[in-house]
């Protein structure tokens, strides 16, 4: 039996298709994010599963249960947004204590989850300080401890991470993963960054155009795209031939080669731009530009001049639908 399951749901504002027949089921669990462009409707279905929007058609059960008329305050979930949403006139402990206190939860529960999710989070002994007191990734920290404070079923988070900086982003990220898998909650993300949702997730929904284009982990989503749309969107593919046969590749799939070999093609360097642990070459071959991401070590010792030639070779070629074109 799944834990969530939307069956047939769509939705529109105005003329608008926002969503069109939107099957999937999660197990308990299960970390899932939503990834597709801006305006794909992955913010939408979070909304209707969170009880923010309401369906056109369609169902949604949670637990076995039909909980599509459901009220959100019933649905037993919690939302994090980008925007942190803390009120500014409360201290951390009142903010984590709101949504208990307008529950009836007994003053001494409160207090216990209040210690517990600020340990939890990294935030122990912040309690008394207001939300202007701490960095953004301290407040979302708070956004986060409030709302796992009373063990909700399911935990969505709508672009959390989208408002920090790189180094902040990264380590909450890898926080929220840690403490997902040690809560054991089932936890749905909304995300844009292809990053997020490649190094979090138990499984990807790629979204596009209002419809689910692909559904995997994300080993399967990257490696096996099922369609253009997707192969580019998460990550670069190359498209080009050698000797008349038709090669798409990832950039990193593709190496130096000291001799001729199997697979291997020569290329005029175009430019070449330092990434920091790597190198990323544009190769001319033909008339097709071809991005290749070397490690620096590999590279460092050659001498990168534009217009040189440099022998490559295709180490592993993109599988799925992707076609090339």
């Amino acid at each position: 039996m799944s834990y969530l399951k939307i069956k047939n749901v769509e939705k529109t504002f105005g003329k608008f298709k926002a969503l069109n027949n939107i099957n999937f089921e999660i197990e308990r669990g299960e970390f899932i994010c939503f990834l597709g462009p801006s305006g794909c409707g992955k913010t939408t279905l979070l909304r209707i599963i969170a009880g923010l929007e309401n369906v056109d058609s369609g169902e949604i059960f949670l637990k076995d249960e039909n909980i599509t008329k459901k009220h959100p305050a019933k649905r037993n979930m919690s939302i994090v947004f980008q925007s942190y949403a803390l009120f500014p006139n409360l201290t951390v402990g009142e903010n984590i204590a709101y949504g208990m206190k307008n529950k009836k939860i007994p003053k001494d529960i409160i207090q216990k989850k209040i210690d517990e999710s600020l340990e939890l989070v990294g935030l122990r002994g912040q309690e008394n300080k207001y939300p202007n007191e701490l960095s953004g990734g301290q407040q979302q920290r708070v956004a986060l401890a409030r709302a796992i404070s009373y063990s909700p079923d399911i935990l969505l988070l709508d672009e959390p991470l989208s408002a920090l900086d790189a180094k902040v982003r990264e380590k909450l990220r890898n926080d929220i993963k840690n403490l997902q898998k040690k809560l054991g909650i089932t936890t749905i993300m909304v995300t844009h960054d292809q990053e997020e949702a490649l190094s979090m997730s138990d499984r990807i929904i790629v979204m596009d155009n209002a419809k689910i284009v692909q559904v995997g982990t994300p080993q399967d989503i990257y490696e096996n795209p099922a369609n253009n749309f997707i192969g580019d969107f998460i990550g670069k593919v190359n498209k080009f031939e050698i000797n008349g046969t038709k090669v798409m590749a990832r950039p990193e799939d593709i190496s130096l080669a000291d001799e001729q070999t199997d697979n291997f093609f020569m290329g005029t360097l175009e430019s070449w731009e330092y990434m920091g642990s790597y190198y990323r070459l544009k190769v001319n071959k033909k008339n097709y530009i071809i991005e290749v991401d070397i490690c620096r070590n590999k590279i460092a010792h050659i001498p990168l001049k534009k217009d040189q030639h440099i022998f490559l070779k295709v180490e592993r070629t993109l599988g799925g639908g992707v076609e090339w074109s």
